[in-house]
């Protein structure tokens, strides 16, 4: 063969993108419910995850008027490689967040609420504060709501945990995200055993909370290397996991390596719960937050007559 013939052929014509598999595919959002969530959002200068992380199951949730809301603004101290929340320096603390965000749950009717945050590395206490200031505010507006709150590292500061404890709510998720050998590259600023930590200190400062922790697949792990997660995560008493597809937000984010097949998630599914997980919900379309009264339910720990919507 030939010098030449031996060349690496760049293909400079634009790039076609490959169809999503049929399995993969979520409808557009739409009706009426998605259009008046949409509207109090607005009007309380209200952010949620669902908008800002481009969920692809925000038409679903939002006609079901069920949302996460994001606290502390809208811009993340943090550059994850996976996630399409805005990054830039945040505008200083809102501490009147907390109220505006009970009264659009009250004004919801919700039964379980998700509350959430971008990571606010620049003041982990006051951030810590906002999430405990919210769960006060969303029992004093909309008592009987159970709260979910999936809350940043906080950098591994153990006091800012305990604020948010010390508030108590129903659940206590945060992320895992993926295996530790691509933590550098997908979790900007994170590190895979203070998240670790701070899954087993939610058990150490709050006996009884349920603890709730998610991972993503699809950015280059291996079964073999999702299953040792999913093992030193049960070691943990975590009480519920979720495994969803990861989907690349832009060119500007991380890659996906592939698409997992129906089978794959059944067989992570099986597989957690004979390791002893309370509930596991894995699928293409699953996300921390998609039907999350139902996982909290399913532990058998967060009452039942208070769920029901």
């Amino acid at each position: 063969m030939s010098a030449t013939a031996q060349l690496i052929q760049i293909d400079l014509s634009p790039r076609v993108p490959k169809p999503k598999p049929e399995w993969l595919k979520a409808r557009a959002p739409m009706g009426e419910n998605y259009h008046e969530l949409k509207k109090l959002a607005r009007k309380l200068d209200l952010h949620t995850v669902c908008e800002s992380a481009q969920c692809p199951n925000i038409g679903e949730c939002w006609n079901h008027r069920t949302a996460t809301f994001m606290l502390l603004g809208n811009l993340c101290t943090r550059r994850c490689g996976f996630c399409a929340v805005p990054k830039g320096k945040p505008e200083a603390i809102d501490f009147d967040e907390p109220r505006r965000v009970a009264e659009a749950i009250a004004t919801l009717g919700l039964k379980h609420a998700v509350i959430t945050s971008v990571n606010r590395d620049d003041d982990n206490i006051g951030a810590a504060k906002v999430f405990a200031e919210t769960i006060r505010e969303v029992r004093e507006q909309a008592p009987g709501c159970q709260v979910e709150v999936l809350i940043p590292d906080f950098q591994g500061r153990e006091d800012a945990l305990e604020i948010v404890l010390e508030a108590r709510p129903e659940v206590l998720n945060h992320n895992t995200e993926t295996v530790p050998r691509l933590y550098r590259a997908v979790r900007s600023g994170a590190r895979y055993p203070r998240t670790l930590k701070l899954l087993e200190n939610v058990k150490k400062f709050a006996p009884g909370m349920v603890s709730k922790t998610g991972v993503m697949v699809g950015i280059g792990e291996s079964m073999d290397e999702l299953l040792e997660v999913f093992r030193d995560l049960a070691a943990l008493k975590v009480d519920i996991l979720t495994i969803g597809q990861y989907l690349r937000p832009s060119r500007d984010h991380l890659p996906m390596t592939r698409y997992y097949h129906p089978d794959e998630f059944r067989f992570m599914k099986e597989e957690c719960l004979k390791m002893g997980f309370r509930h596991a919900d894995s699928g293409r379309l699953v996300r921390s937050s998609y039907h999350a009264h139902e996982q909290a339910e399913s532990t058998g720990l967060v009452a039942l007559s208070s769920l029901t919507q």
